[in-house]
């Protein structure tokens, strides 16, 4: 009987054990803040970085102008080791990515990588009087500028083409 006596005190002890832990556990999620809410993105500021490129690079460096607050700029870099290549990516007001890519690397390299592999439509548009080709993929679509020589220039993202437009219709060089 002795053994009987003290399994049953291992297994109300083990319950007790448990129920302790539930609760405490309960009361952390209580207490932990959780929020489900998108995060807020931080606005950075690319002046320094587009002097620096635009002194820097072998081409004229594009950065919007004129675009509404409500687009935010999220990332900027350029690497002038890595083919002069100049980022500056943008989260519009619909919620959307939208960035300029510029380089000298190889065009259909570059073109590639910056779209993430999409494909060119053969539609061509004016915007603020320059040529721009749409590309369109699985993950991004583009603008490709034409006519550029010795760099080149594209706006991609996940953002529709309406909101691309805008972008490069903003670009300037100056």
């Amino acid at each position: 009987m002795a053994g009987t006596n003290g399994k049953q005190k291992t297994a109300r002890d083990m319950i007790l054990s448990m129920g302790v832990i539930v609760l405490v556990a309960g009361v952390m999620y209580l207490f932990i803040p959780h929020d489900d809410s998108a995060p807020d993105i931080k606005r950075v500021d690319y002046r320094v970085e587009l002097l620096t490129a635009r002194r820097a690079a072998s081409y004229p460096v594009a950065a919007p102008q004129g675009l509404p607050d409500t687009w935010k700029a999220t990332s900027v870099r350029f690497q002038g080791d890595e083919f002069d290549a100049w980022h500056l990516g943008f989260h519009d007001p619909e919620g959307e990515y939208v960035a300029v890519e510029q380089s000298t690397q190889r065009r259909p390299v570059f073109v590639d990588e910056a779209t993430q592999g999409a494909r060119e439509t053969g539609k061509r548009e004016k915007i603020d009087g320059r040529t721009w080709t749409r590309y369109e993929g699985g993950r991004y679509d583009a603008l490709v500028l034409e006519g550029t020589k010795g760099s080149t220039t594209v706006v991609t993202g996940t953002a529709s083409f309406t909101q691309l437009t805008k972008m490069a219709d903003a670009l300037k060089t100056e």
